[in-house]
């Protein structure tokens, strides 16, 4: 076989095929079809050369941690199974394609078709494991649909459309694993798998997000609620920004989930509901500052009032200001608001 040092045009057409194919399949909220799911695992064992385990179905991943510590189950498969049927098998694959394909075209190919996919691992990982770490306090060992489905997508590329050499069991088995299952906790006589959540809902930066309702949710009830890709605790989450209460912005320590209700409670209320000093005016505008110790920093504020709707409009500025004039002049890049023919 030939090197291969550019892709024609048909094959290009097609990453974008494989990256949503595994996208799709990452974020499936399908109920998974146990049979299946079961024999996924079994062909896996097999491809590391394990005997074939007990398989135990959960609904949620504290379901699942919560048998890991019933049953005192030790970590002692996770690691090989990890390595062995990901990290060999991609590396095995690389060196089989390193003189099929030019070097920098292969580099090109992980490049474009990985990207997407890699922000899974950041919303459906790190979140997820960092609550589920706080509730049981224990290192969650899941191999993760989201996260492999990132290499699957290259893979499959260099498979089916560049037609590359591969292990046929093990690209099988992790193809069987993800198509199959969500999260698994291999052990080695156990397995623990885990249903895909009964719903996911993204903000259209792919950021976990939901107002009033939670961003990850699982049949057994265990959820996760997200603003922003912020984590959000049940009592911010459950209740839909609009009728959050910016007195609850006096009572939170953390710094990261002041900035969200700020964000989400709006400027315009927090300067009526607590009841903001007002400093100085030019015109329709007002320069105000809030005592209360809301921020880091105290909160000043350049206020304007809409003539024919009344309505409020407030912007952050720098503490620093001692004038609205000068706030103005601070919102516009430094231009000093007389300059302007109209003002807005």
């Amino acid at each position: 076989m030939s090197l291969i040092e550019k892709l024609t045009p048909e094959q290009e057409a097609l990453i974008p095929v494989y990256r949503e194919k595994w996208r799709a399949i990452a974020l499936s909220t399908e109920r998974i079809d146990r049979e299946k799911a079961a024999e996924a695992v079994k062909i896996s064992y097999v491809a590391i050369r394990k005997q074939e385990p007990e398989i135990i179905f959960c609904d949620s991943p504290y379901a699942g941690l919560k048998i890991v510590i019933q049953k005192q189950l030790k970590h002692r498969l996770n690691t090989e199974f990890h390595n062995q049927l990901l990290y060999q098998f991609r590396n095995e694959l690389r060196s089989q394609v390193a003189w099929q394909l030019e070097s920098q075209l292969m580099e090109q190919l992980v490049t474009v078709v990985l990207p997407d996919l890699t922000i899974l691992e950041d919303i459906l990982r790190v979140e997820l494991k960092t609550q589920l770490q706080l509730i049981t306090n224990l290192r969650s060992p899941w191999f993760k649909a989201q996260l492999y489905s990132s290499v699957c997508s290259w893979v499959d590329f260099y498979i089916s459309v560049l037609n590359c050499s591969y292990n046929q069991l093990k690209w099988q088995a992790l193809q069987s694993l993800l198509e199959y299952c969500n999260w698994i906790l291999p052990y080695e006589k156990i397995c623990i798998v885990c249903d895909r959540p009964l719903h996911l809902r993204f903000d259209n930066q792919n950021r976990l997000h939901a107002e009033g309702e939670p961003a990850i949710e699982f049949t057994d009830g265990y959820s996760l609620y997200s603003y922003h890709g912020v984590t959000l605790p049940e009592k911010y989450g459950k209740t839909h920004p609009q009728q959050w209460q910016s007195q609850w912005l006096l009572t939170e320590e953390n710094a990261e989930l002041r900035r969200v209700l700020i964000q989400g409670i709006g400027y315009a209320r927090i300067c009526q509901e607590l009841q903001a000093i007002e400093l100085d005016f030019w015109k329709k505008y007002t320069l105000l500052k809030i005592n209360n110790d809301v921020d880091e920093e105290p909160i000043y504020l350049l206020k304007m009032t809409c003539p024919s709707t009344r309505f409020i409009h407030a912007l952050r500025v720098p503490p620093n200001m001692n004038s609205a004039r000068e706030a103005i002049s601070w919102v516009n890049w430094g231009v000093d608001p007389e300059e302007f023919g109209v003002q807005t």
